[in-house]
């Protein structure tokens, strides 16, 4: 439990930083910046995402995203499960429609490509006026909003843009056989107590999935460990390898 006491911990001060990295988690300042074809912090920041998920799954999304952050505090006012199935569907065509946007804009600008990554920021820190704290609280409360009416983590579930490029990111890394971060189950100890069940951030059912065999393929896992530490029987645990 430790463990998730500093992940709990640094992903809370994700999210009190989150005034000065907003810009560079940003879906329109990686447009803003491709229309004067320039590389910015965002388009730098998604890339490391991708690069970084062939290995390590969603560990970011568990262990340093400000959005998470706030989420798991919203969870005080709604612990409920978020449902799931088709809506989880939702963030991939939001990511196809603003990447194919992405992509347009580079391709009708100015032929000459520059790297600027504090693009749009003030010294580094993205929220340094009137205009830029009123575009702040709208994202927190675009975020905070599906968490307290739908359950736990629900905008990562359907609205998150960043999710897809993990996600994207982990399949090369399977497709490559490489070895990846993965909760591994034995489902010879689950004694379906469902604590891993009740532990997990996203709202998984991972006593299910321990019976079936699937933790290492699900891909709204976020890598946090919470149901590894939280199994008494050790049926769930970390895993680096190829599967």
């Amino acid at each position: 439990m430790k463990r998730q006491t500093i992940r709990k911990s640094i992903i809370f001060i994700s999210f009190l930083l989150f005034p000065v990295t907003m810009w560079y988690f940003s879906p329109y300042m990686i447009i803003e910046a491709a229309s004067q074809h320039i590389i910015n912090g965002s388009f730098i920041v998604f890339s490391i995402m991708l690069a970084a998920s062939m290995f390590l799954g969603r560990v970011w999304c568990g262990y340093l995203c400000p959005g998470g952050g706030l989420q798991e505090c919203c969870s005080r006012i709604n612990d409920g499960t978020a449902k799931q199935g088709w809506r989880n569907n939702i963030k991939y065509v939001i990511w196809v429609l603003w990447m194919t946007g992405v992509v347009s804009t580079f391709v009708l600008g100015k032929n000459n490509v520059s790297v600027n990554f504090f693009f749009g920021t003030e010294h580094g820190i993205s929220v340094s006026n009137i205009y830029c704290y009123t575009v702040y609280y709208g994202v927190v409360f675009l975020i905070a909003l599906p968490a307290m009416l739908h359950g736990r983590r629900a905008f990562c579930h359907y609205f998150c843009w960043m999710a897809p490029f993990m996600v994207i990111g982990g399949t090369i890394g399977r497709w490559l056989h490489l070895p990846q971060l993965h909760i591994e189950a034995d489902k010879e100890k689950c004694i379906s107590c469902g604590l891993c069940k009740k532990a997990c951030p996203m709202g998984l059912d991972v006593t299910e999935m321990v019976k079936t065999g699937e933790t290492h393929r699900c891909t709204e896992c976020i890598q946090c460990g919470a149901c590894v530490d939280r199994c008494p029987k050790g049926a769930v645990k970390y895993r680096f390898g190829w599967k």
